[in-house]
């Protein structure tokens, strides 16, 4: 298998703004976010479907997802967080963490080709990063 822009991201290939890691997990702030602080939490085994990891990674992912919206709660304190399960766009297991205030900005998708700047990302990972 090829590896995933993700996969590129954890090996450091690829730079990011890392929010969290542990042994087999790695979150990081979402360039083309649909709201500020949008967070994607992936697996580093590659796998194109949450339901393809292991009992173990499953556990371990979904409990760094439940971390992560933990603190984007206490940090930027909005209404919900938010979470969806994804294995479109890229062929990796992720789950997007987002705060949100809305049924709207829960629907709302990124914009494409609207990125946050180089500055936008290191502020906002400097609040979020633990």
């Amino acid at each position: 298998m090829t590896d995933s822009v993700f996969t590129k991201i954890i090996k450091g290939e690829i730079p990011c703004t890392k929010i969290y890691e542990d042994e087999l997990t790695f979150a990081f702030l979402d360039h083309n976010p649909k709201i500020p602080g949008h967070t994607l939490v992936i697996p580093k085994k590659q796998v194109a479907y949450v339901w393809e990891l292991t009992d173990q990674d499953y556990q371990a992912l979904m409990a760094s997802v439940k971390k992560v919206a933990n603190n984007i709660k206490q940090v930027l304190q909005p209404k919900w967080v938010g979470m969806q399960v994804e294995g479109i766009a890229v062929p990796h297991a992720h789950v997007h963490v987002f705060p949100f205030s809305s049924v709207e900005e829960y629907r709302q998708l990124p914009k494409p080709g609207e990125y946050l700047s180089e500055a936008e990302l290191a502020e906002m990972g400097k609040k979020l990063a633990f």
